[in-house]
């Protein structure tokens, strides 16, 4: 699939869907497993924006009534975010969280480090940068992310001396 932003530059990148996903575990020796199926359905349905930890996602599975051990969750997204299906995210929390790695909704993550509040924000630059490096070096890029942590305007006038 090819993304072109606003200035024609282009990317590729890829979208999964359970056929691409199932080719290519088959062709590195794994399958899908219906785990793995179920675990990229929810994350390809998840609203824009929303971030899951595998601890959440472990919760979310067992309201929808699916049995899948959070030691699955956790192989399972580790190693679809290796396979660049799901973005690891390194949020203001002890935890990472992962959302689908989508081509058109390429995005960076402005942290407040004190309430955990996060912003979602385009720059096509960062992308831009990752891509020419990764390229100068020999490599595919499959993400570029860019991940600023800060302390919001709340925050800031909570510590702040009156």
């Amino acid at each position: 699939m090819m993304v072109t932003t606003d200035n024609n530059w282009v990317m590729r990148m890829s979208f999964y869907t359970a056929d691409s996903l199932k080719a290519e575990l088959h062709e590195r020796g794994w399958r899908l497993t219906p785990q793995r199926q179920i675990i990229l359905d929810i994350f390809q349905n998840l609203d824009a924006g929303k971030h899951l930890s595998a601890e959440d996602l472990y919760d979310l599975l067992q309201t929808e009534g699916h049995d899948i051990s959070l030691s699955t969750i956790y192989r399972t997204v580790k190693l679809m975010a290796r396979m660049g299906i799901l973005r690891e995210l390194e949020l203001a929390e002890d935890h990472k969280h992962y959302e689908i790695n989508q081509p058109y909704h390429h995005h960076h993550h402005l942290i407040c480090v004190r309430c955990n509040q996060t912003i979602e924000f385009k720059n096509e630059s960062v992308l831009k940068i990752g891509d020419k490096t990764s390229k100068k070096e020999g490599y595919h890029l499959l993400d570029c992310q860019l991940t600023i942590h800060a302390v919001c305007p709340s925050c800031q006038r909570s510590i702040l001396p009156v």
